[in-house]
């Protein structure tokens, strides 16, 4: 059963969700919203990577607590920068090498960077580990480097690398 339906939880939910947004319980619609339950659900298997290799749990929670004091630390900034009656922006790219390489911990990076109000990445060469992000208002580049290497890709390398 797992062969042709690998995951069964995934299958049900899409196939009501088919049959919920169409409004109609037709044959037609059962066997079309079938159909695509079934290659939605083999698109994912083939897409499903190994688990991640997680060696320092502990690690993982001081990560969480830092993403989320920093996501509210932006909110605020983007807000007041938004909210002043002349912001003063200064929007940039900001170019910076990763010694980062576990697939796993780059994902989890890019969901940080485009999580956090200001930021955004644009691009990742795996060749030479070049990341480019985007920064709402951007002061010091250098200060911003820096933190991505040492509270971020550090803590994701000590957790998925060592």
């Amino acid at each position: 059963m797992k062969r042709w339906l690998p995951y069964p939880l995934l299958a049900a939910c899409l196939f009501l969700m088919w049959l919920l947004l169409t409004q109609s319980f037709s044959p037609g619609q059962i066997v079309l919203g079938a159909a695509v339950t079934f290659l939605a659900t083999g698109a994912m298997a083939k897409l499903r990577r190994s688990p991640a290799p997680i060696r320092a749990w502990r690690k993982v929670a001081r990560l969480a607590a830092i993403v989320l004091v920093d996501v509210i630390r932006s909110n605020l900034a983007v807000t007041r920068i938004c909210l002043s009656p002349r912001p003063a922006r200064h929007a940039q790219f900001i170019r910076l090498t990763l010694e980062l390489r576990d697939q796993q911990a780059l994902a989890v990076l890019a969901l940080i960077i485009t999580a956090t109000p200001g930021t955004a990445w644009v691009q990742f060469n795996r060749t030479d580990g070049t990341l480019i992000i985007h920064v709402f208002d951007l002061v010091d580049e250098e200060a911003w480097v820096r933190l991505l290497k040492t509270r971020y890709e550090r803590l994701l390398m000590e957790i998925f690398e060592q």
